[in-house]
């Protein structure tokens, strides 16, 4: 029996949902249509005289019951589906014993069939379902032995098949092929019921599988759109905090040394407040780089891309930038030297711009810091190009006392590294000072990775 419930499909973990509103309406009209076939085949065969003479109102009648009490069943076919087969099949046994001109007519054999196939492609108990297959099966059994038993019963099977079983011209005696030939036609009827109904049912189960996996690809895509956002909201932010920490901390340091120096030497007051002005303008200049950049995929009120013209941005900053940073970050107090170390001429420039750019913002960031949490007199900045891209920044400052900052910034020359698959290292070194490297392999330049925890975008600037 488990093997039987197994092949009908038990251990599958899905049940048939029940008929819609919209399959009942549809059920209750092959119902009408089923009784209204038959009670025209019923009419056809009296027209013939096929009833030998039974011809009373109350034969007539029971006919006409006989067909509809099988319409009746298939208005439940769908949603009561073990019981509406079981109920046909004792219907086809009885009726074909006491009415076997009607039940054996081509409209009530086919409505017979739909319910054993609906049955196979509805039922929700697959178990249950194979328990009635296997009732089906020894009800036949004991239908033919009962009717191989009796002389009139055969004796009907000839009638039927329109032979004389005194002119045997075959292999096998009457009785027998009468017998066996009535337990073919009724093997071949029921095993392709049941082979066209588990047909069905298996085409439902994969039909709501592929439903299933499409639902998942769709949250799953979603999910991922989320992420990209969630990842560029994070680059965004760090471009927004490098640019303005940076230029801001320039700004702070030229300013006090203006302050300090207005009435003493009004030379270099002038030359800090050109400093000044220039941060000021970068700073400007690479914040309206970085919202034309979100605002170059705007749709228009029609749903189409605007053509109206490219923002005007200038290129990204890269490698080559550096010495103009550099000398952004030299100031009275604190001289900056920058040193780049190449493998072979030219490497610097074969760097793929991610990396390029990744480095700059390291090293704006790392020089930030400087300025603003550290009391160094001297800092450098080392770029190193071999088969790694290696950057390093160093000072020879104590930390400034009340100016430990958010952490953002560092978090997010890690969150950088970590994208292009880089190692950041961070900390005091053995004597005074502070320490910035980090390794970026320029084979892993296409592994960008999306933050595994990418849940929130450090907007706040330090």
């Amino acid at each position: 029996m488990d093997r039987i419930a197994h092949l009908l499909g038990a251990d599958e973990d899905w049940r048939r949902p029940p008929p819609s509103p919209a399959q009942r309406r549809i059920d209750v009209l092959i119902a009408v249509a089923v009784y209204l076939l038959a009670a025209l085949s019923i009419e056809l065969m009296r027209s013939l005289n096929a009833f030998d003479g039974a011809n009373s109102w109350g034969e007539v009648l029971t006919q006409h019951l006989v067909a509809a009490s099988v319409g009746l069943l298939l208005v439940f076919r769908r949603s009561h589906p073990i019981i509406v087969a079981g109920l046909a099949t004792l219907h086809l046994y009885v009726m074909g014993t006491l009415e076997p001109l009607v039940a054996g007519n081509l409209v009530m054999q086919v409505a017979y069939f739909f319910a054993v196939y609906t049955a196979v492609a509805w039922s929700r108990d697959r178990r249950a379902l194979g328990y009635l297959l296997v009732a089906f099966v020894l009800t036949l059994v004991l239908w033919l032995a009962w009717m191989f038993a009796l002389s009139s019963g055969l004796q009907d099977m000839y009638a039927n098949l329109g032979v004389k079983p005194t002119e045997p011209a075959g292999l096998f005696s009457a009785p027998i092929a009468a017998v066996g030939w009535t337990t073919l036609n009724n093997l071949l009827f029921f095993g392709g019921a049941v082979l066209l109904g588990q047909v069905a049912w298996r085409g439902a189960l994969h039909t709501q599988r592929e439903v299933r996996y499409a639902e998942t690809i769709r949250s799953q895509a979603a999910r991922l759109r989320d992420q990209a956002v969630v990842a560029e909201r994070l680059r965004i932010a760090r471009e927004l905090h490098d640019v303005v920490a940076h230029h801001v901390s320039v700004m702070g340091v030229q300013a006090a040394a203006a302050r300090r120096v207005l009435t003493k030497n009004p030379d270099a007051a002038r030359e800090a407040l050109g400093a000044i002005e220039g941060s000021s303008r970068s700073a400007v200049g690479q914040m309206r780089e970085l919202l034309g950049t979100l605002r170059s995929g705007e749709l228009a009120a029609d749903g189409a891309t605007e053509e109206s013209g490219h923002p005007d941005r200038a290129p990204q900053p890269d490698l080559d930038d550096l010495d103009e940073l550099v000398a952004q970050a030299t100031t009275p107090t604190c001289a900056v030297t920058y040193s780049l170390v190449e493998e072979s001429p030219g490497a610097a420039g074969a760097v793929p711009p991610a990396l390029q750019l990744t480095a700059y913002r390291i090293v704006q960031e790392s020089l930030a810091n400087v300025r603003r949490h550290s009391t160094a007199t001297r800092a450098s900045v080392v770029i190193r190009v071999d088969e790694e891209l290696e950057v390093e920044v160093l000072d020879n400052g104590a930390p400034r006392p009340g100016t430990s900052g958010t952490g953002l910034g560092q978090q997010g020359m890690r969150e950088r590294a970590d994208l292009l698959g880089g190692t950041v290292e961070m900390g005091r070194r053995h004597g005074p000072g502070y320490r910035v490297r980090v390794t970026l392999p320029l084979s892993a330049q296409d592994q960008v990775r999306v933050p595994a925890d990418a849940t929130g975008a450090a907007g706040v600037v330090s």
